[in-house]
């Protein structure tokens, strides 16, 4: 961890450029055909639940930028709810601690049937800095089902887009419109 402490502060930050462009269009294409399979799967927005399970916070940090104005999620269709009980879909961040696992299979428990659980990040999905640690699971899936898996350290915004359209089409399977 000291190492990369090091490599960030004489490197410091490196930001990417914006590209929210798929193989379909533009950013209005991806909006239009995320609004459609909302609507087609839900009949109305999509609520995510935010599950922080002990991260640094940098996937924390990528996520909240799908708030801006850059990004502007809401414009989708897509939600974020206080209440486990409101969710459709968990968004989990971090390397699951000793300590935060049972948080997890309790919000995992409130959430409504169908959901979806999303591990954001490499840490979520077992493969994270602090993997064979002591003090942690190895990835979310061995507290709770996961469902979809969004690598990165951290994923940027582009690909959390991408991870929640395909949570979508997993909800879809799983029982689709409430």
């Amino acid at each position: 961890m000291w190492k990369q402490f090091w490599q960030t502060f004489k490197t410091g930050i490196v930001t990417r450029d914006i590209n929210l462009a798929t193989d379909q269009g533009d950013v209005a294409g991806l909006g239009q055909e995320l609004e459609g399979k909302i609507k087609r799967v839900l009949g109305r927005s999509a609520h995510i639940r935010h599950v922080d399970t002990g991260s640094c916070n940098a996937c924390d940090w990528e996520m909240t930028a799908l708030l801006n104005p850059v990004y502007d999620l809401q414009r989708f269709g897509f939600d974020f709810v206080a209440s486990p009980r409101h969710a459709d879909i968990l968004l989990v961040t971090g390397t699951p601690t000793k300590h935060l696992a049972t948080a997890l299979r309790k919000t995992y428990e409130a959430t409504p049937e169908p959901k979806v659980v999303i591990a954001l990040g490499d840490c979520a999905c077992g493969c994270g800095v602090y993997k064979d640690s002591y003090a942690v699971y190895n990835g979310i899936s061995s507290i709770v089902p996961v469902d979809a898996y969004i690598l990165g350290c951290p994923p940027t915004p582009e690909d959390i887009i991408k991870g929640l359209s395909k949570a979508l089409d997993r909800l879809n399977k799983k029982g689709g419109r409430l």
